[in-house]
């Protein structure tokens, strides 16, 4: 049965997975121990809980446990992998190469560099948010100490050629970072096999709690030591001082483990229930624009542009529905998204965007209801915009853009 409102911003956020709070209940009031008193059974427990979910962490990535360092989320680790890295290693350069479309956490910290005398580049996007491993070549020198792409974009859901990129860094000896908060847990991630040194995720992406993230940092092939942001007792191997939210953590790994398990079903799953979504509102309404590469893209996210609609207005009337106009980040602007103006998607559209993100708890039952949903308030909101009685009358014709069958 139908219940709602329905929750469609799983690219937001994710509802934390029942089984998740299963493993973390017992660590909020039976092993509740500090997992850096080692000397007692209570801290003992703690710590063997906390090894066991970097151990999971470590396994979604193909890594090492010991190349796991848990911190407070993803901002927190992009933080930590690009000044980090910008600090301890500026003596062999002091240039950064990164994306205008990255989230703000890698953004902001390279225009914090800038300030500190860094020089960073900024690469475009093609229409569909990609960049090429061409691009990333020709715009590294022999100052490039780091370069960071991320694997899949939190507005669009366009996928990055990471493995291509991980190749290029590796044979010029430039340190690679990525952002994977939305990637990590929906598609295969191998550190290796990419050739990734520095990789970000946060366990609230990935049906986890929220207030934990990780940082994998490569230990050999080439070592990276990132220097610390945090000042404290030394905790994660010295990189991160703080004490551990046991409890956070065994969800995170929880959750690792779940996804590795269920990955492959679920990103099927969630790309036919995204086409259906998709098919379904551009059959049935014209002047919709998908935002994003058309199968490069992350299997639960959709991002159309209404055109002739307020994308605010449209998401008031959605009260039923629980989606966005784009990164939760950046909720608060009222300037069209950053990220679709990169790829050269006009104002107007911009700002009539909406982002459908599906995830684990979805249904086929809530995808139709969002589809009558959205279609019926876009026809009630169009036939109030004289704009758009306008171009009707001059393009009686006009087609919804389809992806490629």
């Amino acid at each position: 049965m139908l219940q709602l409102p329905v929750y469609m911003d799983n690219n937001a956020t994710t509802r934390t997975d029942p089984r998740v709070l299963e493993a973390m209940l017992p660590y909020f009031t039976e092993h509740y121990g500090n997992a850096a008193s080692r000397h007692h059974l209570f801290g003992r427990d703690a710590a063997s809980a906390v090894e066991e979910a970097r151990e999971q962490v470590a396994s979604l990535l193909g890594a090492d446990r010991k190349e796991i360092v848990f911190t407070s989320g993803a901002t927190e680790s992009d933080n930590l992998a690009i000044k980090g890295v910008a600090a301890l290693y500026r003596n062999k350069g002091n240039h950064i190469v990164t994306v205008q479309t990255e989230h703000h956490a890698v953004l902001d910290s390279c225009r914090r560099l800038e300030r500190e005398g860094f020089a960073v580049t900024f690469l475009p996007v093609d229409s569909f948010g990609r960049v090429t491993v061409e691009q990333v070549a020709g715009a590294l020198t022999d100052r490039t100490i780091l370069v960071s792409v991320m694997a899949a974009n939190n507005e669009i859901g366009t996928l990055q050629p990471i493995e291509q990129i991980g190749g290029l860094c590796k044979s010029r000896g430039v340190f690679f970072h990525t952002d994977a908060v939305q990637a990590a847990g929906k598609l295969p991630l191998d550190v290796d096999d990419m050739g990734i040194d520095l990789l970000s995720l946060t366990a609230h992406k990935m049906y986890g709690p929220k207030g934990v993230g990780a940082l994998y940092v490569r230990s050999r092939n080439p070592r990276v030591r990132p220097e610390p942001l945090l000042d404290g007792g030394g905790h994660e191997r010295g990189l991160r001082s703080g004490t551990l939210p046991v409890p956070l953590v065994v969800g995170f790994g929880k959750a690792c483990a779940l996804c590795q398990q269920e990955m492959s079903r679920e990103a099927e799953r969630l790309a036919k229930l995204r086409e259906r979504l998709r098919r379904a509102i551009c059959e049935q309404l014209d002047h919709v624009f998908l935002n994003g590469h058309p199968s490069e893209r992350l299997p639960g996210n959709l991002n159309l542009s209404f055109a002739f609609v307020e994308g605010e207005a449209l998401l008031m009337s959605l009260q039923d529905i629980a989606v966005s106009s784009g990164s939760a980040c950046t909720s608060a602007s009222v300037e069209p998204s950053y990220v679709l103006k990169a790829l050269g998607v006009p104002d107007d559209l911009a700002r009539s965007s909406i982002r459908f993100g599906l995830g684990r708890f979805n249904t086929e039952e809530e995808v139709d209801f969002t589809i009558q949903q959205v279609v019926h308030k876009v026809q009630h909101l169009r036939s109030l915009s004289p704009e758009f009685a306008m171009a009707v009358s001059y393009q009686p014709e006009a087609q919804a853009r389809e992806l490629p069958q």
